[in-house]
């Protein structure tokens, strides 16, 4: 009997890295002016010395965001290596006395994920070649092999610092599973193709965005959370616009809610809180 030819595995193969946890705050104005001034700059203070040790340089690190529109004031974006860390951060922000003028709007669980489509594809198909089956020792340990080389040379992209860019456009997605378009009956060579062209088209605003793509599957009601960072926020409205008319988008994209945020350090939290736009860089 003839051989049958080795199946492809349709799972891509990914890169985790940096645990992020994106939390949306609504101030309670009425309850945080009905307090006084001392009390509020003990609070304030209290909450920049912590705010301003959070958003040190590095993977490990926090970012502050004043929110536009009805959806909340304030988004905090907390990237560390583990969720333990992320834990820690959640709790730390509920242990400020800012916390009780601080209503939860919503929250993303999600990592860093780093799609390997045509490496994979590339990879399935040489052991496939040599003999080997998916789920031998042998096929893991080739897979694994694969999975170091990229997680090297790709360190600074699985463990990325906050960028320091004034303006967050963050909003999570899903592939479609309908019973007209279900992305995930499509073969990996076909989604590759599509993920590809989608990606040509980040790639012509190379230097304009800086995009931040984390899995959540899992983790949280959507699959995917996505973060653009730029200067000119009318940059995210081109982008995520040209992408829509993408196969991958067009057909198969599902958007959830969209934040826009304006990035401050920690030194500006009073003004944000006393009513005032909190600069990007104190002078």
């Amino acid at each position: 009997m003839e051989e049958q030819p080795t199946a492809i595995p349709p799972v891509p193969l990914a890169l985790e890295g940096s645990a992020i946890l994106h939390q949306m705050f609504r101030v309670r104005w009425a309850d945080w002016k009905a307090v006084s001034a001392r009390t509020q700059n003990e609070i304030l203070d209290d909450a920049v010395q912590a705010f301003t040790a959070m958003e040190a340089e590095g993977s490990a690190q926090t970012g502050l965001f004043s929110l536009l529109g009805h959806k909340g004031d304030l988004m905090l974006v907390h990237f560390r290596p583990t969720f333990d860390a992320v834990n820690e951060a959640e709790l730390q922000v509920a242990r400020l006395g800012l916390s009780d003028f601080l209503e939860p709007t919503t929250s993303y669980v999600s990592v860093v994920e780093l799609g390997l489509y045509e490496a994979s594809i590339h990879l399935y198909r040489s052991l496939a070649e040599q003999g080997l089956h998916p789920d031998t020792a042998e096929w893991r340990a080739a897979v694994e092999k694969e999975l170091a080389q990229k997680r090297e040379a790709m360190a600074g992209r699985v463990w990325p610092s906050i960028p320091a860019r004034r303006y967050l456009s963050f909003y999570p997605m899903d592939k479609k599973r309908g019973e007209d378009k279900n992305w995930y009956q499509l073969s990996i060579s076909t989604r590759q193709q599509m993920m590809r062209a989608h990606g040509m088209i980040g790639r012509r605003y190379a230097g304009q965005v800086t995009q931040i793509i984390s899995g959540s599957i899992g983790f949280d009601d959507w699959e995917w959370g996505v973060d653009l960072f730029a200067d000119d926020p009318l940059v995210f409205k081109k982008l995520v616009y040209e992408m829509r008319f993408d196969e991958a988008s067009a057909a198969y994209g599902l958007f959830g809610s969209f934040y826009l945020g304006l990035r401050f350090p920690a030194a500006e939290l009073g003004s944000l809180l006393n009513g005032r736009a909190p600069a990007f860089r104190q002078e």
